[in-house]
């Protein structure tokens, strides 16, 4: 009996030993129900821009509910990042993501190891040393530029058999914030896809030196308008060149002209000339970053998506990149189903399709250096930053 007695007590010990065991594992492997996360805007949510990265934090209080509290700051300029980055880190967030362009990001991270810190990508991170807690990011933007120049393409093509205009008058308005090269490759993509509907498309451009002012933007999608721009697009962040679209079509009945949005849909400022918008979708990482995090594994192990070290991109294929509000009123007929076509592309991968063709670019820096897209251009080759400044020849004109 004593026997029994003591075979027992060592089963028991056993038990107890393993459910210790178990226990210290799991604490090991640092798994959390409830993070704190931040997020930094460069803007307020009432811009396109920030209001597009907003979705992500919305959407992450959807999905984890009380799991997460979230920490907000907002209009925080890229010289003045340092101090609400303290302040988020210090408050105890665990990971803080940032869409605005600051180095200061890379260099404050190793001073809180213990908060990851994401930044929509700003710069070519191929060979940089990045500290372990600092992660780049950006959907492939070139894609939906790309596709949102092929619904422009249409509407021109009607407005071409229609007899509104001639081939020779297919001309596209963009106005642009700076010559940086994410800006150049969005609307060098955008007029190839114009051009992949009607080949005789061309296009100017027109800068505001400023990323958000609704005076600027407007003034300069109205000169793009009077120098016979059909369709206008855009890469700053107000809602000015839409408007400037809208207007003009209110004030003189018999004018045609359209807007291409990016980021938020301009479909309730301007619905008798929005056609369509592109947008990044940033809720994909956000949400794999955060669910990394929660259950302590490397942010790049979690993600889908085309990885370059702690940089990552993808597109159409894993929902980084979409189009929205398609306004079925005044596309052109066929509209929908070609733009399914291209992104269908996208998504097997044919992503060569952008960026080839009888072209020749020159340097936006140096105008000794050209390149020749007979062969192609892969954008986001090694980087989610994309690279591509270029000014085609004979297709895109920058007007002062």
């Amino acid at each position: 009996m004593r026997k029994v007695y003591i075979t027992v007590i060592l089963t028991c010990i056993v038990i107890l030993g393993g459910i210790v065991l178990i226990l210290k594992l799991m604490n090991l492997t640092g798994v959390k129900d409830h993070l704190t996360v931040g997020f930094i805007y460069d803007n307020d949510e009432s811009t396109p821009y920030t209001y597009n990265f907003s979705l992500a934090k919305d959407a992450l209080e959807k999905k984890y509910g009380d799991k997460v509290d979230i920490l907000t700051c907002s209009n925080v300029i890229d010289d003045e990042m340092e101090e609400p980055l303290r302040e988020l880190a210090e408050a105890g967030c665990d990971i803080i993501f940032f869409n605005g362009y600051s180095e200061l990001v890379m260099k404050l991270a190793p001073k809180y190891p213990d908060t990851q810190f994401c930044q929509t990508s700003y710069m070519d991170m191929e060979d940089v040393p990045v500290p372990e807690n600092y992660h780049t990011f950006k959907g492939e933007a070139y894609q939906g530029r790309y596709v949102s120049g092929i619904a422009a393409g249409m509407k021109i093509k009607q407005m071409i058999e229609e007899g509104t205009i001639t081939e020779d008058q297919a001309l596209v308005g963009f106005v642009a914030a700076f010559p940086t090269s994410e800006v150049i490759s969005g609307y060098t993509a955008f007029i190839l896809g114009v051009r992949s509907v009607v080949p005789t498309a061309v296009m100017e451009v027109c800068y505001t030196q400023t990323w958000s002012s609704y005076a600027q933007e407007k003034d300069a999608a109205e000169r793009l308008i009077a120098d016979g721009c059909v369709v206008i697009s855009q890469h700053t962040d107000t809602i000015g060149p839409a408007i400037a679209c809208e207007e003009a079509i209110n004030e003189d009945a018999e004018k045609e002209v359209y807007f291409v949005g990016y980021n938020q849909s301009m479909s309730e400022v301007a619905p008798g000339t929005s056609l369509v918008t592109s947008r990044i979708c940033w809720e994909p990482y956000v949400l794999s970053a955060v669910g990394a995090v929660m259950s302590n594994n490397k942010i790049e192990h979690m993600i889908s998506g085309n990885l370059h070290g702690t940089d990552v991109s993808a597109g159409f294929e894993k929902g980084w990149v979409e189009m929205i509000d398609l306004n079925l009123q005044v596309c052109a007929p066929g509209t929908q189903e070609a733009m399914d076509s291209a992104i269908e592309q996208f998504k097997r991968g044919n992503v060569d399709i952008v960026f080839k063709g009888d072209y020749v670019g020159v340097n936006v820096k140096d105008r000794s250096k050209t390149i020749d897209l007979t062969e192609g251009y892969l954008e986001n080759d090694h980087c989610s930053y994309p690279l591509f400044d270029y000014i085609l020849k004979d297709v895109i004109t920058i007007v002062e």
